[in-house]
């Protein structure tokens, strides 16, 4: 069989410019955190040290190991890298085994008999990228750095949420791979379900070292076993499992996962192993057009839904040091939330197994990018070529996860060259299109067919329409956070919504951490640092002010007014969106996590914390939402019902004003069958006459709704309401505090970080009337007191 041995062990650093002594250096890692684990450059995240760290990327570097020969049993020493970043030579006692410039591939040497000194010396990825440039010409892009000219993690070179920190380093695992007679190469696995039957179709390619030698291949999944005869250099082996158990995605039913193995026989002999799990299910993407135009609606075995996604970013500037823990706990977050789609954004990387098998675990759909971003890519070499090779590679690899269900060519390129003034500088120079509506859409037709393509996002299906047409295909909505009011997203439906965010700083502890010793204000300096936006603390201020008194020198009041208006703007969103279903068929929102500590559209921080805008898409995503929205000259109410059985019951819909007094009231019948949104009119007698009124639309049904859904609508914006100054008890209770409301008291939060840095809260922004009481659950408090939970608890106070 065949034997692997890890490469993990024994490896040092060096700077080839001979300044320095070598380093210990870990491996998989990357330069920048060999030189933070030797303490010889400051931790990037903190302050303003990404400036001090700068250097770093400009910089040639060298890995260095020792390579013993291989076991003399096996006829072949294979050197396996995973993932190199990104432009290196590869030597072995100075004779070169070869050059490598993408970091999204993996790269394979025959090292048979060899041992000596094994030498990555990584040239930069500014030096390659500005000659490619040199080479190429000129492309416009959304930033200045030179990202899309060479195949690297493209927010390496900074982002609007991210640092400039430009890596380089074994990044993905590397290992010696022994093996005689042949070797499984390439597992292709098409995997399909129909009438209760599960097919698999895998294509098997072999390496050999003995072209003579007769070789089988068997596979088997679910109790059935196939096998076929490899003709050279391939075979294709099928099998059919009778009644299978569909996988489904999140809330729609369950996950099974089966264990598929292929292994490689030469006679009887087993001489490699392939294993992987799979799911059986299906999926398709109607972009039919119907009245309101070009759809864009994801079916999973038959069932249409709209999607509840998450865009997300690597999570960390280093990925290498992004473990499978770390990737199960967030996107465990992301399923608590109510998530059930993730969308792997295209300035990022294809992730790791690990992302997708908790994505499998945990019936996450994934959405997936190929890496281009925010710019004009060169369509010549040596960037096609490496395209080509990277996407081939990742098909087939990520191909055995049923989460994933869409291949996406870029994030925003179509768009740009309509609108971002590329077209007339290109003049006629390759930009990409010919990636996304040629190469790509081929080698997904070829390698997957089982899965749907769509030429990027936003993507209206055709020239015939702008690229980001709200009414046809995928639109991404950032004119609102840019230069208007949340409101407005209630202004338009479109088909699909694939990016809009709101920002927000991150949680009060994970600042303290980031800015040790500022004194933190919404300019100071660290701040600004961590602000990366163009005109950021602008935007969220301007935001800010349509709707509050913007705090003046109150940084706990700006932090926590800036957090309660990003939660009130995806709010706005979502709920006027997926009340149109099935005209909107999605929402994904700008983002979940965030890869260092920032201001941004992220739910939660750099640090792991949770904003209080996750909290508010656990109510936002749950399979049933109460909202209310104008209709005409009056208001309905609209009863979001995303799960599978029909919802009977009451609204109960109070008019009231804000000292509590209740003016009107009527208890309507509710009914909204599976999968379908009801509409209930309110009353013209209800509907608030001023600001100092308010509706409260409580629904109440069967007994999963004990706690009930409430809709709350104001009809003018905070800082024109005369709301009482809050008045609240609060009091321990068992893991956490109780609050009772002698008044109404709007939006109370509970920043839990500010009890103790390791302390989190179960739940976000609550609005109470008054006489009700919440309990808010806390963990990791230490030394529980109400006196200081009332110091950490904020809600909306009158405009003075």
């Amino acid at each position: 069989m065949r034997q692997v041995t890890p490469l993990t062990d024994g490896w040092i650093l060096r700077d080839p410019d001979g300044t320095g002594d070598p380093l210990p250096a870990a491996v998989p890692g990357c330069v920048h955190t060999d030189l933070l684990a030797a303490g010889l450059i400051p931790d990037p995240f903190l302050g303003r040290n990404e400036t001090e760290v700068a250097w770093v990327g400009r910089r040639d570097w060298t890995y260095e190991t020792e390579l013993a020969a291989g076991p003399g049993a096996h006829e072949q020493t294979d050197l396996v890298f995973d993932g190199l970043d990104t432009v290196a030579e590869i030597l072995l006692d100075g004779r070169p085994l070869g050059r490598v410039r993408n970091m999204h591939r993996s790269y394979r040497f025959d090292v048979t008999g060899l041992s000596g000194r094994l030498a990555v010396r990584f040239a930069s990825a500014y030096a390659e990228a500005e000659a490619v440039r040199g080479r190429l010409g000129e492309r416009p892009g959304a930033y200045a750095e030179p990202y899309q000219y060479v195949r690297k993690m493209a927010c390496s070179f900074g982002w609007d949420w991210g640092p400039t920190l430009v890596t380089a380093g074994i990044w993905r695992p590397v290992r010696l791979e022994h093996w005689s007679t042949a070797r499984i190469a390439r597992v292709r696995p098409l995997v399909t379900a129909e009438g209760g039957t599960g097919r698999v179709e895998l294509a098997v390619d072999v390496e050999r070292t003995r072209v003579e030698a007769p070789l089988t291949v068997e596979a088997a999944v679910g109790g059935v076993r196939a096998r076929a005869r490899i003709d050279g250099a391939r075979g294709t082996v099928r099998l059919e499992v009778p009644d299978v158990r569909l996988w489904w995605p999140r809330g729609y039913g369950e996950q099974p996962l089966y264990d598929l193995e292929v292994t490689l026989l030469h006679g009887e002999e087993p001489l490699d192993a392939w294993r992987r799990r799979i799911g059986f299910r299906t999926v398709e993407l109607d972009t039919s057009s119907d009245a309101h135009g070009t759809g864009f609606t994801l079916a999973v075995n038959g069932e249409r839904l709209f999607a509840r996604g998450v865009n997300w970013i690597p999570d960390d500037v280093f990925p290498s040091r992004i473990t499978r823990e770390r990737y199960r706990r967030r996107l465990e977050q992301a399923a608590g939330a109510g998530v059930d789609l993730v969308r792997v954004w295209g300035g990022g990387i294809y992730e790791s197994e690990d992302f997708y098998d908790a994505c499998d675990e945990l019936g996450l759909l994934v959405w997936q990018d190929f890496p281009f971003a925010c710019a004009a890519y060169p369509e010549e070499q040596p960037l096609r070529g490496e395209v080509e090779a990277e996407a081939r590679e990742n098909v087939v690899r990520l191909m055995p996860h049923p989460s994933l269900v869409l291949w996406n060519g870029n994030n925003e390129n179509l768009w740009g060259f309509r609108d971002w003034d590329w077209e007339p500088g290109l003049a006629g120079d390759s930009w990409g299109e010919g990636y996304y509506l040629g190469l790509l859409p081929r080698v997904v037709a070829e390698l997957d067919p089982t899965r749907p393509y769509t030429a990027g996002s936003p993507w209206s299906g055709s020239w015939l329409h702008h690229p980001n047409d709200p009414a046809h295909g995928t639109h991404h909505s950032w004119e609102v956070w840019n230069r208007a009011d949340h409101a407005d997203y209630r202004l338009s439906v479109p088909r699909f919504v694939a990016e809009f965010g709101w920002q927000a700083p991150p949680a009060y502890a994970t600042l303290r951490r980031a800015l040790p010793g500022e004194e933190l204000a919404p300019d100071s300096p660290g701040m600004l640092h961590h602000q990366k936006a163009d005109d950021g603390n602008g935007k969220l201020e301007r935001g800010l002010a349509r709707h509050f008194a913007v705090p003046e020198g109150d940084f706990d009041r700006w932090h926590y007014l800036t957090q309660v208006n990003q939660a009130r703007a995806i709010a706005a969103g979502i709920e006027h969106w997926r009340s149109h279903w099935p005209v909107c068929a999605g929402t994904v929102v700008w983002q979940l996590n965030d890869c260092w500590p920032v201001t941004s559209w992220a739910a939660i921080d750099g640090d792991g914390r949770e904003k209080p805008l996750y909290h508010e898409l656990r109510r936002l995503y749950a399979d049933r939402l109460v909202t209310v929205r104008a209709h005409g000259d009056g208001l309905v109410v609209a009863a979001v019902n995303q799960s599978a059985g029909d919802w009977h019951g009451t609204l109960r819909l109070r008019r009231m004003s804000v000292d509590g007094t209740v003016i009107g009231e009527a208890s309507p019948a509710l009914a909204a069958g599976g999968r379908t949104v009801a509409e209930v009119g309110v009353p013209p007698e209800l509907v608030p006459a001023g600001p100092g009124e308010f509706l409260v639309a409580d629904a109440r049904g069967e007994a999963g709704d004990a706690e009930g859904l409430r809709a709350l609508h104001f009809p003018a914006p905070d800082r024109e309401i005369p709301y009482p100054r809050p008045e609240f008890e609060v009091a321990l209770a068992p893991d956490g505090i109780t609050v009772t409301a002698r008044t109404l008291v709007r939006d109370l939060l509970l920043q839990a970080d500010r009890l103790d840095p390791d302390a989190r809260a179960d739940r976000g922004l609550v609005t109470l009337l008054p006489g009700e009481e919440v309990t808010i659950g806390v963990r990791g408090w230490k030394t529980p007191d109400p006196d200081t939970a009332r110091s950490a608890l904020y809600c909306v106070e009158p405009t003075r």
